[in-house]
């Protein structure tokens, strides 16, 4: 007869309370709440403890922390007391303990809402701390790549600095997370388009335009960096103005192929600044705005990355009706998932926005204002905008502002004059820091630089607006 083993050790019932004694604290609570830290968690290891010992279990770890964790476990909420303590404090901690999980998904922001949001932190580089350029990662995690002078520094989902990397480079204008722990990096001042790993903070490869038949390519320059989950797409220009984008392979790092080559004498052609890769279509958005005695000027571009070719483009001011009256854009981008246009006009700083998938020769739609208390908010002069969430945000000079897309009833995504409302995102003492130079948007929060001023913003919205700075 075969003999059967049974566990002598019976697993307490989940309503059973149990005692711990953490740093010389005596804590007590049910056996689901240590269990709610998951399986594999030391906590829910800690609750299959024998029914018949009752002497507290001691813990040799901080109370005061333990404390928040608890809470944390009990509510799925941190409690104010957290603010006590560094991230990396709190992260020792919980991930002694197996449920850094639990943490980071109580600690990272809610959905953000622009007309109510504010600043919350300020990442500043330890050394060069103007920004020259930064890029924020697409998905939730929303870590941030800052370039800084020659340097770059990398701060994690909770805005903690997890290290910098020293570059070959002066100055770094152009940077890209293309891999986990890979950024592309380019200059205005050095050519070439260069990769850096994060791991061990060196060089794994670089990639030059160049075109053995055409002695004009020479040291060409980075300007604009993208990426999709094969390429990475860099637009280059050379000193004798000549300009393209180059899409290179992720894996080897090597060219192609060559996309949209152009001399760039005028404005209709001058090399793109501004890059982001559509996955939904297989098109690449480039644009490319200046701004002289006469005004603003400049283009938007789509191409087809199969063909290399041009599928769409309108030049300001010049093409149909596009630049309304001579009212050319200032700032022009791409909404890649509602697949829309948006532009700020530079005279009247009017909001137009384009259908992706109706695009014609003139597909700009004039957003009308209906917020009587923005009605002089001034032209589009030195404005930048950047679309995320199904947001515009707009900088014009130091302000910044929000377009927000209205609910409509039944469900209309048919956008029209009155379909956005814009409100002030900053405050007055916000839009007297500077300059907005750049916005960008990621893990529910929005960055913004200023010109010749150290850091980046952090900003979101109002139910973390009052946590304190977690670096």
């Amino acid at each position: 007869m075969e003999a059967k083993i049974y566990n002598s050790t019976p697993k307490p019932p989940s309503g059973d309370r149990i005692k711990l004694n953490v740093g010389g604290k005596l804590f007590e609570t049910t056996l689901s709440t240590l269990r709610s830290g998951g399986a594999g968690s030391l906590l829910d290891a800690l609750s299959n403890r024998p029914i018949n010992d009752s002497n507290p279990v001691f813990i040799d770890r901080d109370p005061e922390i333990f404390s928040v964790l608890l809470s944390l476990l009990r509510s799925n909420r941190l409690p104010s007391t957290y603010r006590r303590f560094t991230s990396q404090e709190l992260f020792d901690e919980a991930a002694y303990y197996g449920i850094e999980s639990q943490l980071k998904s109580a600690m990272l922001p809610s959905q953000l809402s622009g007309i109510d949001a504010s600043v919350v932190s300020t990442i500043r580089p330890a050394s060069d701390g103007v920004v020259s350029s930064f890029s924020v990662s697409d998905d939730d995690d929303g870590s941030v790549w800052v370039g800084h002078g020659g340097q770059i520094s990398v701060y994690d989902w909770n805005l903690a600095h997890i290290g910098t990397v020293r570059t070959h480079l002066d100055f770094i204008t152009s940077i890209r997370r293309v891999m986990p722990e890979i950024a592309a990096i380019g200059s205005e001042i050095d050519s070439g388009v260069h990769f850096y790993s994060f791991a061990n903070g060196r060089r794994v490869g670089s990639v030059e335009w160049s075109d053995s038949s055409d002695p004009r390519i020479y040291k060409a320059r980075v300007n604009a960096v993208t990426d999709s989950d094969e390429s990475v797409f860099a637009s280059f220009d050379c000193q004798h103005r000549e300009n393209c984008v180059l899409e290179i392979d992720k894996s080897s790092l090597k060219v192609v192929s060559e996309i949209g080559r152009q001399n760039g004498n005028s404005s209709k052609s001058v090399v793109p600044g501004k890059l982001t890769y559509l996955s939904e279509l297989s098109l690449i958005f480039g644009s490319s705005i200046s701004s002289g005695a006469f005004g603003y000027s400049g283009y938007v571009r789509l191409w087809d990355v199969r063909s290399g070719k041009v599928v769409w483009e309108t030049n300001e001011p010049g093409s149909g009706r596009s630049s309304r009256y001579g009212d050319s854009f200032a700032d022009v981008d791409v909404d890649k998932f509602e697949l829309n246009l948006f532009k700020v006009c530079s005279k009247s700083g009017d909001l137009a926005i384009a259908d992706l998938r109706k695009l014609s020769d003139d597909p700009w739609l004039y957003i009308k204002d209906k917020n009587p208390s923005l009605s002089n908010v001034g032209g589009g002069v030195s404005s930048v905008i950047h679309c995320y969430k199904k947001q515009a945000f707009v900088g014009r000079d130091g302000g910044l502002e929000v377009w927000s897309r209205v609910e409509e009833q039944g469900g209309s995504s048919v956008c029209e004059e009155e379909s956005y409302r814009r409100n002030f995102v900053d405050k007055v003492e916000d839009s007297e820091r500077g300059i907005i130079k750049k916005i960008e948007g990621g893990g529910n929060r929005l960055f913004v630089s200023r010109d010749n001023v150290e850091g980046i913003e952090v900003w979101q919205s109002s139910n973390f607006s009052g946590s304190v700075s977690l670096l």
